[in-house]
């Protein structure tokens, strides 16, 4: 069984944990990775955190913040803040996001059965497509959020197209490789 909560990525000179925006969410794993600049990743377990505080820690941080919720370890979906009110969303790992939101049909008398037709694999196939769709507007969103957050040059929007079709194990580490793409500087060892 995999990581299921959150990682919420802001800019903060003391821990994110002080922030009275995290106050109820102390089940933190592990320590904040931090990155120089005074970005920070905390890794929350799931109930101790919801995307609607996001906006709150932004104010309070006066910068763009994002937060991965993330399933398992298998998918994410993060979104992403800005200052100005704009947001993003991108799915991290797609193919296991494509399973997970086909609608079953009515008619189906065996979910599980179902799992292992080949409409199942179709219907996987066709969600997979319309997902991928919205990549290219997906990576545009998620570099105006790190220009907004002053990370100069941003990437190429190819490369944030490429990490979000891409595939890892664990969608905490496309998380960070979302992060590093978009230009971020590497984390800094403990």
């Amino acid at each position: 069984m995999g990581f299921s909560g959150h990682l919420v990525f802001a800019c903060s000179s003391r821990p994110l944990r002080e922030i009275p925006v995290f106050d109820g969410a102390e089940e933190a794993v592990g320590p904040e990775e931090r990155r120089p600049g005074g970005w920070r990743t905390v890794q929350l377990r799931q109930g101790t955190w919801n995307v609607e505080r996001l906006p709150a820690l932004v104010d309070r941080i006066g910068a763009p913040a994002c937060v991965a919720d993330v399933s398992d370890s298998d998918l994410a979906l993060v979104t992403g803040l800005d200052t100005t009110g704009r947001r993003w969303q991108a799915w991290l790992n797609l193919d296991a996001v494509a399973r997970l939101l086909v609608e079953e049909p009515d008619d189906v008398d065996d979910p599980i059965t179902w799992l292992y037709t080949p409409a199942f694999h179709e219907a996987v196939r066709r969600k997979r497509a319309e997902l991928d769709e919205a990549v290219p507007e997906d990576a545009e969103g998620a570099l105006s959020w790190a220009t907004a957050a002053g990370v100069h040059p941003p990437a190429e929007r190819s490369a944030v197209e490429a990490l979000l079709r891409s595939q890892e194990p664990f969608a905490e580490d496309l998380f960070a490789s979302l992060l590093d793409v978009l230009g971020f500087p590497p984390p800094t060892a403990p």
